[in-house]
């Protein structure tokens, strides 16, 4: 009899996924500081709560695995800060690009209630 040997099912991906948050205050802290981390149902919900919220959610196994060592409310180190600069650039186009498609369907709005006048 052959042996099942589990493979990438969509429940086993999820058991394996992981998730840290992230929160930075520029005129508070002097660093980022890890405020969520998790694994399986933890890490599903951390997204799930980014995504209701429209947090940017940044991929990078290698990333995530060194932030899952840190402790909760703790800045990230040093040897951390140019990886943690690339995520907040990334973070920072995808505001400004969500930003100018707000601003746009702003100005959509107005004029169509200009144009019934």
């Amino acid at each position: 009899m052959a042996r099942k040997v589990p493979g990438n099912t969509p429940a086993n991906v999820a058991a394996q996924r992981k998730a840290v948050a992230l929160k930075y205050e520029a005129e508070r802290d002097l660093a980022p500081k890890v405020i969520a981390k998790g694994r399986g149902h933890v890490a599903e919900h951390i997204l799930e709560t980014a995504q209701k919220n429209s947090v940017p959610v940044y991929q990078d196994k290698t990333l995530v695995n060194m932030l899952m060592a840190l402790e909760i409310d703790r800045e990230i180190p040093p040897e951390l800060y140019k990886a943690i600069a690339e995520v907040m650039a990334y973070v920072y186009k995808i505001d400004k690009s969500h930003g100018q498609i707000a601003a746009a369907k702003r100005l959509a709005a107005q004029r169509r209630r200009n144009s019934f006048f």
